[in-house]
C-alpha cells in the first residue's frame, strides 16, 4: 500500500471548485499542487452537479490513501432591490431615492424593496449601500411601506442588484429556504464543514447547529460588522469561523478590515477554533499568472497571524491559472513558515490553557518540543478534541493524528498543522507506543534514535480523555514485519 507523505507546511490551502475545475483530473492537479481541502460554492449550479462534485473529490481518498476534507458553503440570505422599467437608472449624488413595497418597476426616483423585515430593522440616519458598496444611500425619513434616502454617492443601478445593511441588526434568518434544502443535500452527502454565511447573533449559530446535529462541523461567516460585537459567543457555539473580508470590506470602510482580521485570528486561535482566512488573497491570478507583490503579503501575514487555513475563492473555481494559484499559495506559505523568525510570530498570540488535564498536557507538549529534540507529536483521539489542543499551541513539529473515525480524520483537514490518518483502535498502552512508533516511521516523520512526543486517553477510545504524554525513542526496527 502507498503511505502519502505529509506535506511539512503548517498552514492548510482551502480550494474553491467551480468550472475551470471541477473534473477529476483537475481536482487531483489542485490536490497535488497543495490543496489541502475543498470548497464547494452553493451560490452557483445545482444539486445533481455538486452531488458529482463531491464523488469526484472523495475520489482522491482511494488514490491516496488519506482523508479528503470538503467543506459546502451555503449561499446566505441575499438582499436584493427590484427592478427597473429600463432595467437601469443614473442615481446623482444629492437625489433623493425611495425604496418601497410597491412592486412596479422603478425609475430615477423609487424602486421594489421585496424584504419588508428591513423596514421595520431600519432607523434614521442608517447606511444602506448598493452593488457591493458601489452606491450609497442615508436613511432620511420611513414608515411602514416606504424608505426615503439621500443619495450619498451615486452611479448606474440596475435590476436586482445587492444590498447591504451595515448598520443595524437585519431580523433575517441566516438560512434561507433555499440553504435548508442545500444543507440537507450537503449532510446527505456526507460533508465535512458546512459554511454558514450572514450569521450577525450567536441565536443564527445554535439554529445551523441545531439542523447539522453532528454529521458535520460548522464553520461561522464572519462578514456582518454585527457579528464582531459577538464574536466570542459565536465562536463558543461555533467549531470554526471564517473572516469573509469580501463582505466586511463592503459593509465597513476597508481600513478597518486588516485588524478586524487580526482579532478574528487571534480571538480563534484563542479559544482553539480553526479560522480560514478568504476573500481575493490572490484576485489578479483570475486573469494573471502570477500575484501582486500586495497579493504575496497579504497571504504572509495571515500565516504569520497564524490563521489555520487560507482560502482562494474565484482564483480556482472561474480563474484561468486555479494550479498556479494553488501552487503559488503553498510556495509563499512555505517560505513564511521556513523564516527563522515565523515561530516567534505567530507566538505573539497568547492562548492560556484551560483548566484540563488535556489543556494542560497539549501546552506541556509544545513547550516539550522546544527543549527536547523531537521530530513529531503522534496523537490519538476519537472526536479530535486532543488534536485541536495541541494545535492550538503552534508546535514547532508534525501533528501526526491518528483515529479510527473517518469522519474525525476528514474533519481535521483544515487544522493547522495537522495530518490525519484513520487507524484501527488501540487497547493497550504498549500498542499505543508501538503504534505510535511505527506510524510515525511510516509516514517519514521520525528517524532511528530521535524521539517523538505521544499523547492519548486512557481509558483509549473515551472522547475528550486526553491524559498521557509519553516521549518515546525510534531504533528503526518498528517497520520490521509490517
Amino acid at each position: 500500500m502507498q503511505y502519502h507523505k505529509p506535506r511539512m507546511r503548517k498552514v492548510r490551502i482551502l480550494a474553491t471548485l467551480g468550472p475551470a475545475s471541477d473534473t477529476p483530473e483537475m481536482i487531483e492537479k489542485l490536490f497535488r499542487a497543495g490543496a489541502d481541502a475543498f470548497r464547494v460554492n452553493m451560490s452557483h449550479g445545482d444539486q445533481a452537479d455538486k452531488a458529482q462534485l463531491i464523488a469526484n473529490i472523495r475520489a482522491l481518498e482511494k488514490s491516496y490513501n488519506r482523508p479528503t476534507t470538503i467543506l459546502v458553503d451555503l449561499q446566505g440570505p441575499k438582499l436584493r432591490v427590484g427592478t427597473f422599467a429600463d432595467g437601469k437608472v443614473e442615481l446623482h449624488t444629492g437625489d433623493n431615492f425611495r425604496l418601497d413595497t410597491d412592486a412596479t418597476p422603478g425609475d430615477a426616483h423609487r424602486v421594489h424593496l421585496p424584504h419588508p423585515e428591513i423596514f421595520a430593522a431600519l432607523e434614521v440616519g442608517a447606511r444602506l449601500l448598493l452593488d457591493d458598496g458601489k452606491l450609497v444611500l442615508r436613511v432620511t425619513e420611513m414608515g411602514a411601506e416606504h424608505i426615503n434616502t439621500i443619495v450619498e454617492v451615486g452611479g448606474m443601478l440596475s435590476n436586482r442588484k445587492g444590498l447591504n445593511v451595515p448598520d443595524v441588526v437585519v431580523p433575517i434568518a441566516a438560512l434561507t429556504e433555499k440553504d435548508r434544502s442545500d444543507l440537507a443535500f450537503a449532510l446527505e452527502q456526507g460533508v465535512d464543514w458546512i459554511a454558514m454565511s450572514f450569521v450577525q447573533r450567536p441565536e443564527d449559530v445554535a439554529e445551523g447547529k441545531k439542523l447539522i446535529g453532528d454529521k458535520a462541523a460548522l464553520l461561522a461567516k464572519i462578514e456582518k460588522p454585527a457579528a464582531i460585537g459577538r464574536l466570542e459567543e459565536i465562536l463558543e457555539l461555533a467549531d470554526g469561523v471564517m473572516v469573509a473580508r469580501g463582505d466586511l470590506g463592503v459593509e465597513l470602510p476597508p481600513e478597518q478590515v486588516p485588524p478586524l482580521q487580526k482579532k478574528i485570528v487571534s480571538t480563534a486561535r484563542r479559544m482553539g477554533k480553526p479560522v480560514v482566512v478568504a476573500t481575493q488573497m490572490l484576485e489578479s491570478m483570475i486573469v494573471s499568472p502570477s500575484p501582486t507583490r500586495a497579493e504575496v503579503s497579504d497571504v504572509a501575514t495571515a500565516i504569520y497571524d497564524g490563521a489555520d487555513a487560507v482560502m482562494l475563492s474565484a482564483e480556482t473555481a472561474a480563474g484561468a491559472w486555479p494550479i498556479e494559484a494553488v501552487s503559488i499559495m503553498d510556495r509563499i506559505a512555505q517560505q513564511v513558515e521556513g523564516d527563522p523568525d515565523f515561530f516567534k510570530r505567530i507566538h505573539f498570540t497568547e492562548t492560556p490553557a484551560d483548566g484540563t488535564t488535556a489543556d494542560a498536557l497539549a501546552e506541556a507538549s509544545g513547550r516539550i518540543v522546544d527543549t527536547v529534540e523531537t521530530s513529531a507529536i503522534v496523537c490519538f483521539t476519537s472526536s479530535g478534541s486532543t488534536a485541536r489542543r495541541i494545535s492550538r499551541e503552534r508546535p514547532a513539529v508534525p501533528l501526526l493524528v491518528l483515529t479510527a473515525s473517518q469522519i474525525t480524520a476528514r474533519r481535521l483537514g483544515l487544522l493547522w498543522g495537522a495530518f490525519a490518518v484513520r487507524t484501527k483502535d488501540i487497547g493497550s498502552f504498549e500498542e499505543m507506543v508501538a503504534k505510535g512508533k511505527r506510524m510515525a516511521l511510516r509516514y517519514h516523520l521520525g528517524h532511528a534514535g530521535g524521539r517523538i512526543i505521544i499523547m492519548a486517553g486512557v481509558p483509549f477510545g473515551t472522547p475528550g480523555s486526553t491524559n498521557v504524554l509519553h516521549i518515546v525513542r525510534l531504533t528503526g526496527d518498528e517497520l520490521k514485519g509490517h
